[in-house]
């Protein structure tokens, strides 16, 4: 079995953002890079195919040579190749498109992605791959096993679970639950020094046009100051909550 794990390359939580040019750009200065939490998840339940199943697994990414660090970290983790399509990921529609024609020429069974990166959160991506190639897909999955050509999967639903199944090949947008955070591995030496050695791969990119681009970003508006009111002085809380805040 054959298995692509899409890689994004995302802004760690804890940074501090910033845009600049009139907001129309994010300010990468100073910002650290990591495996989109999603595609970790994904990546982990990649290797378990690969230990308990033998599957290959290869990363992708569509980005500039600054994404590598990221690429070689999944390579630390156990991918076996990794490859990156030199353009910068500009839109859904753009970056599936991209991806979609690495699953063509690579003959995959199984491609796994996060169901949504963390910086623009878009949730299309998986979707989108599934639909350029023809394949089956299933969203916000939180397990997965494979027999043969069937997979079987569980995925989040509003108020429960669903289990499908489904053949190959087989996109799935993937979160937490393939596997848990205390399943997740952080390389070690050794392969961080075999990362070094395993191809990765540029490819140029499809000849795709964009069909969406950012206007401008935005920050949330800072918080309030806050009111603190005696625990025994309800009808001021009253006042304020229907006076001042006008939400009763």
């Amino acid at each position: 079995m054959k298995i692509l794990v899409c890689i994004s390359h995302v802004p760690d939580t804890t940074s501090k953002i910033n845009f600049t040019e009139g907001d129309t750009k994010f300010d990468t200065n100073g910002v650290q890079f990591v495996i989109n939490p999603n595609d970790e998840f994904g990546l982990t339940r990649a290797m378990w195919f690969k230990e308990k199943q033998g599957a290959s697994v290869d990363v992708v990414n569509v980005g500039g040579v600054e994404t590598e660090p990221t690429l070689r970290k999944a390579l630390a983790i156990g991918a076996d190749n990794a490859i990156r399509v030199n353009t910068e990921a500009t839109d859904g529609f753009y970056v599936a498109k991209q991806i979609a024609k690495v699953v063509e020429e690579g003959g995959y069974d199984l491609v796994i992605a996060g169901r949504e990166s963390i910086d623009y959160n878009g949730g299309m991506v998986p979707g989108m791959i599934a639909a350029l190639t023809g394949a089956n897909f299933i969203n916000t999955c939180i397990g997965l096993e494979i027999e043969g050509d069937t997979a079987t999967a569980i995925r989040e639903i509003d108020g429960g679970k669903e289990t499908s199944k489904a053949k190959l090949p087989l996109v799935i947008g993937g979160q937490k639950g393939l596997v848990e955070e205390s399943d997740l591995r952080i390389p070690n030496m050794r392969g961080i020094m075999m990362a070094r050695k395993k191809p990765l791969t540029v490819k140029e990119p499809a000849d795709v046009q964009n069909e969406t681009k950012a206007v401008k970003f935005e920050k949330p508006a800072p918080k309030g100051e806050v009111t603190l009111i005696a625990p025994d002085n309800i009808g001021e809380l009253v006042d304020l909550l229907h006076n001042e805040a006008k939400v009763i």
